[in-house]
């Protein structure tokens, strides 16, 4: 037996749970399709306070408390901090602390896994074999071996980003705009028929601002192409020209894949595990926050003599998706579909309901915080306070939304 728990993946879902892993004093190895130290592309955003309750805010690149969004035409002001993630920091993070618990790279694809009682043992496309009493898959949303269920459509979220400069500045100093719905720049015919899109924009300081239109959640994905000329009409309808490009980026990661198969051998973490937030898109901040415990259980697990490797991966799921989060994970999904088939006026509509809640409700939907007896009265608030158009959206019953509210009230 080479490890006690085997890694597959180097991205920030890999990392946080190897590094949890390696705290708890385990044997861990990881397996890298590439070099685990490269930098990575994408930019992670989340709620400054998240991080401060964990003891973490040194890893902000930028902060924000001047937080806004546009749901009609004046500007709704969140009154909580934002930030972005300074990647580089982020990743020696976790790296350290895997360096730390001497974890040791592999570098290759997984091919093959096999189990027996004691644990598994894994291939690679270059048939060298790794064996450890417990696996677990953090390679993304796409991942190696987790198995999920076919429950229908995949819904994404996309996004075209761009980082450079502009003339004139596209927000004001030291802003950041979580979500700019307006649409005075599209048709009336298009904002009737067309996918609605967002702005999501950031002043990075020293002249540069990151903008990024971005689509919440559809079924087939809005295109980027779509996307780059949403945000192109936008900045020339304001009058903004891009006079440098330093960065461009362009998302896209599935909002509601359904929960794995929780009584599989290998334990997936990250989006592997479909953990990103079905309503927000949110991940990093849950990685930081959830791996430790993660961690912890797995380490108990595999020093239970009455567990056998089954056991342990039974162990490892239950610390994933303990049977609180199933029920949000449904709860989240369900309101997922309901806003999938919003109008452009209706989400707006929704969207200035949702933020004018008290903000420990609406920070704690978005962080995936709030118990479930919390999200639910969250929830039966909006319900109330909300307009009609948007109330009957919310009760007609359409597609899959009968399934999910069925998981909703069995768990």
């Amino acid at each position: 037996m080479t490890a006690d728990v085997l890694v597959i993946g180097s991205g920030p879902a890999a990392l946080a749970i190897a590094s949890g892993l390696c705290a708890q004093g385990l044997r861990v190895d990881g397996l890298s399709a590439g070099d685990p130290h490269s930098p990575w592309g994408n930019t992670y955003g989340v709620w400054a306070p998240e991080l401060e309750a964990q003891g973490l805010g040194h890893l902000l690149e930028h902060r924000w408390s001047n937080c806004i969004s546009y749901f009609g035409s004046a500007a709704v002001a969140h009154q909580h901090d934002y930030g972005l993630f300074d990647r580089t920091k982020l990743q020696a993070h976790w790296l350290e602390r895997c360096e730390q618990g001497h974890l040791r790279w592999h570098r290759g694809f997984a091919t093959t896994i096999s189990h027996d009682q004691d644990g598994s043992c894994l291939s690679t496309a270059t048939g060298k074999q790794l064996r450890a009493r417990l696996v677990i898959d953090a390679s993304g949303h796409q991942p190696v071996f987790v198995q999920r269920p076919d429950r229908g459509p995949i819904a994404y979220q996309a996004a075209y980003g761009v980082v450079g400069r502009f003339s004139p500045a596209p927000v004001e100093p030291d802003q950041f705009v979580l979500m700019d719905f307006r649409a005075d720049h599209l048709t009336a015919e298009e904002r009737q028929n067309e996918p609605p899109t967002f702005l999501y924009a950031m002043d990075l300081g020293d002249g540069v601002h990151f903008l990024e239109e971005t689509s919440l959640a559809l079924a087939p994905a809005v295109s980027p192409d779509v996307l780059q000329r949403r945000l192109q009409r936008r900045l020339a309808f304001r009058g903004v020209a891009i006079e440098a490009i330093h960065d461009q980026e362009h998302c896209l990661f599935p909002m509601n894949l359904p929960l794995p198969d929780l009584s599989q051998r290998v334990v997936g973490f990250g989006g592997a595990a479909s953990m990103v937030h079905p309503a927000s898109g949110y991940l990093v901040g849950a990685l930081l926050r959830r791996a430790p415990g993660v961690a912890a259980a797995i380490a108990a697990a595999l020093n239970d003599p009455n567990l056998n490797a089954e056991g342990v991966a039974a162990a490892g799921w239950s610390a994933v998706w303990p049977a609180s989060l199933v029920r949000k994970h449904a709860i989240y999904q369900f309101g997922l579909e309901k806003l999938m088939r919003f109008s452009e006026a209706e989400l707006r509509q929704f969207f200035t309901a949702f933020f004018a809640l008290p903000l420990p409700e609406w920070y704690g939907f978005l962080a995936n915080t709030l118990t479930v007896p919390e999200l639910l009265q969250a929830m039966l608030r909006l319900f109330a306070t909300a307009p009609n158009s948007v109330r009957l959206g919310l009760i007609q019953p359409q597609g899959r939304e009968l399934a999910l509210l069925g998981r909703v009230l069995t768990g």
